[in-house]
């Protein structure tokens, strides 16, 4: 396949259901490289449950999903080649409280990846100085605010060294005023040419990086639109809705 016209993820008729609850339904998007996508939508819209199955912490029942340009499938070997190009970035931590910040963003790359320590090291403080929190590494996960946190993970994902990277509400966990701080770190990600699909309530920030707004309810995709338009402009009356509520 040609690596100028490979989408970064691409999505085709997929569903997924939880027992006889139909979570997903019939969703298709394609993700340029390069380009910023945020999912929002109310609560129980699919949003989450999406963003899961593109690197299988979901599985889906149909359809297909496939992340530069290798399908995602009971094939141990393609999951392990998209998980090595995929990061993640969950609402809660996930931060082993006892290693340091250090430990906490090497070790994953030594045991995944083999990486040396000394390398892994080498690599962490340089994505620790990239999400500004160098002076943390020797300190634990339970020193460090909710907004250290996540840049802590944020940088533990980075590590890896993806070429995509998912959100999966971010922000959602943090104290009000922790939230600005993530938030210019995933700015700097997107600045820096990052694909990135971001599942957030917070439109200040969907308005400043997103190329398109992906707007779901009831477990459909029901717009999709640049950010210009969406907010400006919402062409659906459930949008319009979503959009009264949140913006108020």
């Amino acid at each position: 396949m040609n690596g100028q016209t490979t989408q970064a993820i691409s999505i085709k008729a997929l569903n997924k259901w939880f027992s006889a609850f139909h979570a997903l339904r019939d969703i298709s998007l394609d993700v340029a490289p390069g380009e910023r996508i945020v999912i929002c939508g109310p609560s129980g819209s699919g949003k989450s449950t999406l963003i899961r199955c593109l690197n299988r912490l979901e599985l889906h029942q149909a359809g297909k999903v496939a992340v530069n340009g290798v399908t995602l499938d009971a094939d141990v070997k393609n999951l392990e080649t998209i998980r090595r190009d995929v990061g993640m970035v969950f609402q809660h931590f996930n931060l082993f409280p006892h290693l340091t910040v250090l430990e906490n963003c090497a070790l994953p790359q030594i045991l995944a990846r083999r990486t040396p320590r000394a390398a892994a090291e080498a690599r962490a403080r340089r994505y620790l100085a990239q999400v500004r929190i160098p002076e943390q590494e020797a300190k634990y996960p339970g020193q460090l605010s909710g907004g250290q946190q996540q840049r802590v993970a944020i940088a533990r994902a980075l590590c890896m060294e993806p070429r995509i990277m998912l959100f999966d509400e971010p922000t959602s966990a943090l104290d009000p005023e922790m939230i600005g701080e993530v938030l210019d770190t995933m700015v700097q990600l997107a600045d820096n040419g990052m694909t990135m699909v971001v599942v957030t309530h917070e439109m200040g920030f969907a308005k400043r990086v997103a190329d398109r707004i992906v707007f779901m309810a009831d477990g459909q995709i029901v717009e999709i639109a640049p950010p210009g338009d969406f907010f400006s402009n919402p062409r659906t009356r459930r949008a319009q809705e979503f959009l009264r509520q949140i913006l108020k």
